[in-house]
């Protein structure tokens, strides 16, 4: 059997990406792993709920922001309060696109990954 474990998403800046992912999705660490040297570190996020983990990773040395391509990748999170939780992303200034039509919005991280939030499904 193969169990999902994590999705992973480079950070440059580790605080700025955890008070981000808190403000706006009540991620929390539930783990992490720094090396003695301490070259790099990384967190995994939870929510408490599911076993879903977003996994953080900082390097010491990267200075540049990292290449997203496309940004035709996403990760989604599913909400049941879609009114509620876009108006704190509203006010947070994170929303980067919306599709009314669809009832779809995406929001921005720190390091420009987007981030899809929709409607809990019946």
């Amino acid at each position: 059997m193969i169990r999902f474990a994590h999705f992973n998403f480079n950070v440059l800046d580790l605080d700025r990406s955890l008070k981000f992912y808190k403000d706006a999705l009540g991620l929390e660490p539930v783990r992490e792993i720094v090396p003695e040297d301490q070259s790099f570190k990384i967190v995994y996020l939870g929510d408490g709920k599911s076993e879903f983990v977003l996994e953080l990773t900082w390097l010491r040395d990267r200075t540049e922001a990292y290449n997203l391509g496309d940004e035709e990748f996403h990760l989604a999170f599913e909400t049941d309060d879609y009114e509620g939780v876009h108006a704190r992303h509203e006010a947070m200034g994170v929303i980067c696109f919306e599709n009314p039509e669809m009832g779809i919005y995406f929001i921005k991280d720190p390091d420009g990954y987007w981030v899809e939030i929709l409607p809990a499904r019946a």
